[in-house]
């Protein structure tokens, strides 16, 4: 199946999320063996406007695994040529002439699709703005849900934290919009809760959703806690915000299999006292990162 770009989650269909689903595993055994060399005449470009530590680390660490190269700038507003007033689109067209793939995290929403506009190499969105999408994080997600489930029919999950602006439940919302009987729970204050597009988006693909406030109400009916961060400077009464943290309190209400997911950094959301439930695997989640990038390397190079 075809894949030039990875930009937004809308782009996957069920049997390419499968595909990419078999890949990564395929990647996983791959890694356990050292890695290959099969991609040594590949360059990876990442190109970040904004700062990354997972994201960009296990980007370069999957073009290792798959023994390619890599050219990379974590500050690009900072140490690039946009300090001269250079475009976006003229950073792609140089770049793509240097290397086999961009990965690029832009500070605004739209910014990778401009990107891969006028890319005559595979684009890869790392994350777009406020409010845009982070569709590799969101399919990481869900590789580490099917993982552990087997199966993505019929997942209840709870999405939790400041929501509108969240690109990565976006992303993650638009995906799960495409299997059966999924029901979502959007957890936030009201002021940062999931904006209408999304919403709009679930009803015209008849998936349940509902809003919530209360995190207690919802945790023992979910498969999945998806946690996220909630700036308090975007909220108005800040001593609600413990009301969100997941503690040891709130984890004797979840079910004894269900999951605990953040697409990380965490400040105070998660108490550090769940690292040690099995049901948290977050840390986990981050390491799928891996074969999933790995994967989807492989796959926009097929799709060529």
């Amino acid at each position: 199946m075809k894949l030039q770009h990875v930009v937004e989650s809308q782009q996957f269909t069920v049997p390419l999320l499968m595909e990419l689903f078999d890949r990564s595993r395929r990647m996983e055994r791959l890694v356990a063996r050292g890695g290959t060399h099969d991609y040594s005449n590949r360059i990876m470009a990442t190109l970040f406007y904004e700062p990354s530590t997972r994201t960009r680390f296990s980007f370069e660490a999957a073009m290792y695994r798959l023994g390619g190269k890599v050219l990379s700038t974590e500050q690009a507003k900072v140490f690039s040529s946009e300090v001269e007033g250079e475009q976006l689109e003229d950073t792609i067209r140089i770049l793509a002439g240097y290397s086999d793939v961009i990965v690029v995290r832009h500070n605004e929403a739209g910014g990778a699709k401009r990107a891969a506009k006028v890319s005559p190499v595979p684009v890869i969105n790392a994350g777009d703005g406020k409010g845009g999408q982070h569709p590799t994080q969101a399919l990481l997600d869900l590789y580490t849900i099917h993982r552990e489930r087997k199966s993505l029919e019929g997942l209840s999950i709870a999405i939790i934290g400041e929501l509108d602006e969240g690109r990565t439940v976006r992303s993650l919302a638009y995906l799960l919009s495409k299997f059966d009987r999924v029901k979502i729970y959007f957890v936030s204050p009201p002021e940062v809760q999931m904006k209408p597009d999304i919403l709009q988006h679930l009803e015209e693909h008849q998936v349940w959703y509902a809003l919530e406030s209360d995190i207690s109400k919802v945790l023992g009916e979910v498969d999945v806690v998806y946690q996220t961060r909630i700036r308090p400077e975007r909220v108005a009464d800040r001593k609600k915000l413990a009301s969100y943290t997941l503690d040891g309190r709130l984890l004797k209400a979840m079910r004894s299999d269900a999951m605990v997911l953040h697409p990380l950094p965490r400040t105070v959301e998660i108490d550090k006292a769940v690292d040690d439930d099995p049901r948290a695997l977050y840390f986990r989640q981050a390491k799928n990162g891996l074969f999933v990038r790995m994967a989807l390397l492989t796959l926009v190079w097929d799709g060529e």
